[in-house]
């Protein structure tokens, strides 16, 4: 592709932006603040993602094996103005190119993203009730803000011990409950809180997100035994063992 159809390819989809915080928020979630070079003006929908560009799409690697060029992050919040997008990056252990550039990112770096995608966001209901774990968080927080104070919200979140508990919105907060070493896949922890969970009925809209067998499992629980329609449960499978993003 010439240099000139590729810029113009780049430009309507990507924006460049400069890493300026990067820091620890939890044990296993950094904050990571990119400030771009010109105001966002592209839609937005609190709980979508944006890829961030980690190697040249158009190169022949690129080409040939496209997933190895591009990682998934959930928007937490746009700056004001809209000069700045922040992200609550998990941690996980692993050595992918999206965790290298994540653990090694400084204020100065530079990067390109490209603009936001995903259909997992709230809807009109009378209540709203999310359910996930640490990886489910960064999109909960952006979520739950976007609601505002009127709005009826439920849930729990799960993460690893209360030293990896992401700080979100809402009033009353979310219940949170603690793994202390129990596995995060088909987490029976999550399950538990989920079957203690006191809901107005099954007339809202529940939001469950995180591990695939788990968001599976909680599915399932609210359509048996709360008698929940399927189609007032959006899923969001954030990852499984042994897969990349599932964004």
């Amino acid at each position: 592709m010439a240099r000139t159809m590729r810029d113009r390819w780049f430009g309507r989809y990507a924006m460049e932006a400069t890493v300026t915080v990067a820091e620890q928020v939890t044990p296993a979630m950094r904050r990571i603040r990119l400030e771009t070079d010109q105001p966002i003006a592209f839609p937005y929908t609190p709980g979508q993602h944006i890829r961030i560009q980690l190697k040249d799409p158009l190169s022949m690697p690129g080409i040939l094996r496209p997933a190895e060029t591009l990682r998934t992050y959930t928007i937490w919040d746009l700056g004001p103005g809209r000069t700045a997008v922040e992200l609550r990056v998990h941690l996980y252990a692993g050595d992918g190119i999206g965790l290298t550039w994540a653990r090694a990112a400084q204020p100065g770096d530079r990067t390109t993203f490209w603009w936001p995608q995903g259909d997992f966001f709230t809807r009109e209901a009378a209540y709203h009730v999310f359910i996930g774990e640490e990886t489910a968080g960064a999109a909960f927080g952006p979520m739950i803000r976007a609601l505002g104070a009127s709005a009826q919200v439920f849930g729990v979140v799960e993460s690893e011990t209360p030293e990896h508990d992401l700080p979100l919105p809402g009033s009353p907060p979310l219940r949170r409950v603690h793994r202390h070493g129990a596995p995060a896949i088909a987490s029976r922890v999550l399950l538990a809180a989920v079957a203690e969970l006191d809901l107005p009925g099954n007339a809202g809209a529940a939001y469950v997100a995180g591990e695939a067998r788990t968001c599976q499992l909680v599915r399932d629980f609210l359509v048996r035994e709360r008698n929940w329609p399927r189609t007032s449960i959006t899923t969001k499978p954030f990852w499984a063992p042994g897969k990349r993003g599932l964004h």
